[in-house]
């Protein structure tokens, strides 16, 4: 019976990786982010990013103004004078203007609410995503991390019109790089530094209570490393004369 139970743990095993190698051939090799949430500077960079090139599609539904207003560290005024461009008062979602049923009849589908993007698909992926928009044949926009992608690049102006360059591997012609041909307003190092603060900002959609559940953790685990002391301490003292 055990035999059987190890080798049912085994396959299960095998097939995970299997999957997990399939699935990670299939993304591509991601760039490094590098974010982090701590970096209050960079968040409150990438949320007026967000505010100007996303929402007007994209909502953040889980996302209060002021819960934004507090953990930036804006103050609600702030956030209302630079951050709200519509009706919305400071205790209001982050939502989009535009109706599910417009967005269906104009853009084919309801742009996905991005509150929880940075959890589902990662850092890294958002970060080669932004990094990786091309004008493919047809003159239309393409992804390297999401081929076929619907949404348009939207930060073109900022970054410029990338090409892919060819190479042929096993006879089959592939997208060896992307070549900058025509700049766009930033440089290429600065256009990574925009991406990398709205990454950032939609690291912290994602879970904004990290930084403050990740220093509670450093207290608890300082808590209990004491409790174990003390409590090894009284194990020794109650078990000295046994001995």
């Amino acid at each position: 019976m055990n035999k059987n139970i190890l080798l049912a743990l085994c396959g299960l095993l095998a097939v995970l990786a299997i999957s997990t190698n399939s699935f990670a051939s299939s993304e591509g090799a991601l760039m490094h982010a590098n974010v982090n949430v701590r970096d209050t500077a960079a968040s409150q960079r990438g949320a007026r990013l967000f505010v100007n090139y996303c929402l007007s599609c994209h909502a953040a539904s889980y996302m209060r103004y002021n819960r934004l207003a507090e953990d930036l560290g804006l103050g609600e005024d702030l956030v209302m004078e630079n951050l709200v461009f519509a009706d919305a008062k400071i205790g209001d979602t982050m939502e989009v203007a535009m109706r599910p049923a417009d967005a269906v009849s104009w853009l084919g589908k309801e742009p996905p609410n991005l509150s929880l993007v940075a959890r589902s698909r990662g850092a890294d992926w958002l970060y080669t995503y932004f990094l990786t928009f091309y004008r493919d044949e047809n003159g239309g926009w393409n992804n390297l991390a999401f081929p076929n992608a619907s949404m348009p690049h939207v930060l073109w102006q900022l970054q410029g019109i990338q090409q892919p360059i060819y190479a042929t591997h096993d006879g089959q012609q592939v997208i060896d790089r992307l070549e900058l041909a025509q700049p766009g307003l930033q440089t290429p190092a600065e256009y990574e530094e925009t991406v990398r603060d709205l990454v950032t900002f939609l690291e912290y959609l994602g879970e904004p209570a990290e930084v403050k559940r990740k220093n509670v953790g450093i207290w608890v685990m300082l808590f209990l490393a004491l409790f174990a002391l003390l409590a090894y301490a009284l194990k020794a003292e109650y078990w000295r004369d046994v001995h």
